[in-house]
């Protein structure tokens, strides 16, 4: 469908030079969406892959065993979007306060994200809504150290943004001047919580993610909160109750056209285009995650049975292989935290799960010893590899 123009532009003058920043009109589009055939069937496929995804938890013996491990893959994904180069490995050394492969800061920064979700998700349980105030509540705990501190964590900007280039007027896009903040956000808000009208849940997703890259509230760190306002929307409307989704898995993949899209909405009112690939990426992002899940279940499975045939030193060799599902790299110290085990216990442990190839040790030194779960790992790093990544 061809539409108008989805907002307006405004000229601004700032630092000696002039340009023209887009304001958006308020959500939903104007003239509504055109649900074709096709398009809707994209969309019901979609909340079928949710829904079957969805249903994992009540197959899992432990939800919290994957969901740990798939929120941190989330992250990792999200911030690659960003060109921060921590891998998921990188995220599990920073977080046993081992150094990991690259700066660490670019690890700081993931983490941060994974605790921003949580955030966000802990403040929904208590019923909080999905508001403003939450998502300033996100970007504080996003930015609130290391190099996102310059960036006013928890506050709306107060400046212009600007999108490539190096100044407003060879930018590639403008967001609405500081100005113009309030009234869009207010509608924002508004279209959250269904009003003018209801729009249904993961339609609401998609257009909510376009509106808030668009309007770009923050000084920095839009986009993975862009992308974090889409597993608190899917939580808070019911679609998802654990965040299992990493649809940053499919942006990532299609990078160029995820950014080409949301500038054709921009531009040329083509949300069908957007819908249509959002709604795909759902698909694929969450069939992705369930085959992962039953992979990971099986794998644990099988290792299970071998770790049984260990004799005596199966019941200890099993509670540190329950962990590790948890936290798939751990030193020594955090494995006789999480079992409860002694340190000779959990040292005779590991040794037993690497001389069976379930494990195997990283640091290759006398104390403060690190093992990693290498084939959970591996199941989980598929899709994510960076660009002139090292081998594993």
């Amino acid at each position: 469908m061809k539409r108008p123009l989805q907002g307006r532009y405004l000229k601004v003058a700032a630092a000696g030079e002039s340009f023209r920043a887009f304001v958006p009109a308020p959500l939903p589009p104007l003239p509504a969406i055109e649900w074709t055939p096709e398009l809707r069937a994209r969309f019901d496929a979609g909340l079928v892959a949710l829904g079957r995804l969805d249903a994992v938890t009540d197959l899992l013996p432990d939800a919290a065993l994957i969901l740990y491990s798939f929120v941190r893959k989330e992250a990792v994904l999200s911030s690659m979007i960003e060109g921060t180069q921590s891998s998921l490995a990188d995220l599990l050394l920073f977080e046993v306060d081992e150094q990991p492969g690259v700066p660490v800061e670019d690890a700081r920064e993931v983490s941060r994200y994974v605790a921003a979700l949580e955030h966000g998700l802990k403040r929904l349980r208590e019923d909080f809504p999905l508001s403003l105030r939450l998502l300033r509540e996100v970007h504080a705990v996003l930015m609130g150290q290391g190099r996102g501190a310059h960036a006013t964590p928890g506050e709306f900007r107060r400046s212009q943004v600007w999108i490539g280039g190096t100044r407003p007027g060879n930018a590639v896009f403008v967001p609405p001047p500081a100005n113009e903040l309030d009234d869009c956000l207010k509608h924002f808000e508004r279209f959250l919580n269904d009003q003018p009208e209801s729009t249904p849940p993961l339609v609401k997703a998609a257009l909510a993610h376009v509106q808030f890259e668009t309007i770009h509230p923050f000084l920095d760190g839009n986009g993975r909160v862009g992308r974090l306002l889409i597993a608190l929307q899917l939580a808070a409307d019911g679609l998802l109750s654990q965040p299992l989704l990493y649809l940053s898995l499919h942006f990532k993949q299609h990078r160029p056209t995820y950014y080409e899209l949301l500038n054709r909405v921009r531009e040329s009112g083509d949300w069908e285009t957007w819908l249509e690939f959002f709604a795909d990426a759902v698909v694929a992002s969450a069939t992705e995650a369930l085959t992962s899940a039953k992979r990971l279940l099986e794998l644990v499975a099988e290792d299970a049975l071998r770790i049984e045939g260990l004799g005596r030193a199966a019941a200890s060799a099993l509670a540190v292989h329950r962990s590790l599902q948890r936290r798939p790299i751990a030193s020594g110290a955090s494995l006789m935290k999480a079992t409860k085990l002694s340190a000779a216990t959990v040292n005779k442990s590991l040794a037993k799960l690497e001389s069976i190839g379930v494990v195997s040790e990283l640091t290759r030194r006398q104390r403060g010893r690190v093992f990693s779960y290498a084939r959970y790992i591996a199941i989980l790093d598929e899709g994510m590899e960076l660009p002139g990544a090292r081998a594993a």
